[in-house]
């Protein structure tokens, strides 16, 4: 049914009708009045009166309180009970607030609950994992990225239960991410298609090699700053996660030329499975489009030029970069065919004569 219908539906229901207090007006209505204010003027609207409530319990579906300075766990623990048919949630913080009494509330209340942002909770321990592993299944994005509380062990409970997780950043969960717990990523959430471990030290090329044989589907891994990894994870990474569109390896110091010529080879190997796509009707530009590559210091230009030439959404031309190589700079003369292509046309111009 088209907005208009559902709005004059809710004009008909009030034909008629006088309307002299909040709860005359018909739910319809109020939920739509939800959809046009923000997030703040919608918990002012549920302390209204019942109708408004209502409207909130029954209609809203996105909500964010990253504008809470202050009482944020107060807040989400007298809400959650309310909002019974949430989807998104933002509670991204400057400064932590949330506890784990207000997490087992949403885990409690919330169960069609599918994107969860709980950035920078400095507060939540093991205790917000389980609850979450628990009331809340079908979650497919979650931002834990600063919560530096969390166990290994409750990460990978957390991945037997929210099997659906396709986005899912860790950068900075120095205690959660182990090879471990990428082991049970790896077996639990084959639907994986972006996750950031970045900063995340411990983890080595058993972890990513896990992740690369049981989430084919990976299109963005950030792995910055992961010092152990070596030119094993990259090869299995070329080699199983053909859909591959965005890899960071900043400061992963340990990386070779041989990481750079799998990532070219596995590029010319997928294009022809790209062409029968393309005979099917089902063309979608595969292959990089974004690789950082900052402080690889062991890369030399041959191996990074080919890597450029095989995928030619890789860009080092002003304004466009998706080929970063901050700290490299044995790798100046690496460019992307644009400013090849450019320094043909030049030279190919006729020159004035004199």
């Amino acid at each position: 049914m088209s907005e208009g219908g559902s709005l004059n539906r809710c004009f008909e229901k009030m034909e008629g009708n006088m309307i002299t207090e909040w709860k005359d007006i018909p739910v319809e209505l109020l939920m739509r009045i939800l959809n046009l204010v923000d997030d703040r003027t919608v918990i002012i609207a549920s302390g209204v009166c019942s109708g408004w409530r209502d409207a909130i319990s029954f209609g809203l579906t996105h909500l964010s309180l990253s504008w809470c300075k202050k009482d944020m766990n107060s807040l989400v623990l007298s809400l959650a009970p309310k909002l019974v048919k949430l989807q998104t949630l933002v509670l991204r913080q400057d400064k932590p607030q949330l506890e784990d009494n207000a997490v087992e509330a949403i885990a409690n209340h919330c169960h069609e609950l599918q994107d969860l942002d709980l950035s920078k909770s400095l507060k939540l321990t093991d205790r917000s994992l389980y609850s979450l592993a628990r009331g809340c299944n079908n979650l497919t994005k979650l931002n834990l990225s600063g919560c530096t509380s969390f166990s290994d062990t409750a990460l990978a409970y957390l991945t037997r239960f929210c099997r659906k997780l396709k986005v899912l950043n860790l950068c900075g969960c120095v205690e959660a991410v182990s090879d471990n717990a990428l082991q049970a990523i790896g077996e639990n959430c084959s639907q994986m298609q972006s996750l950031n471990l970045g900063w995340c030290e411990k983890i080595s090329d058993d972890g990513v090699m896990s992740l690369a044989y049981g989430c084919p589907d990976l299109r963005s891994l950030d792995l910055c700053g992961c010092v152990l990894i070596t030119d094993e994870s990259v090869v299995a990474l070329a080699n199983r996660c053909v859909h591959l569109r965005s890899l960071g390896l900043y400061y992963c110091r340990n990386i070779t030329d041989r990481a750079m010529y799998s990532l070219a080879q596995s590029g010319v190997k997928n294009k022809h499975e790209m062409w029968r796509s393309v005979k099917k009707g089902k063309f979608d530009e595969e292959g990089l489009r974004n690789l950082n590559i900052s402080q690889c210091t062991y890369l030399t230009p041959s191996a990074v030029q080919a890597v450029c030439d095989t995928f030619p959404a890789l860009h080092t031309c002003s304004g466009r970069h998706s080929l970063v190589m901050s700290g490299c700079l044995n790798l100046t003369s690496v460019h992307c065919a644009c400013i090849l292509q450019a320094h043909r046309t030049h030279t190919a111009l006729p020159h004035p004569a004199h």
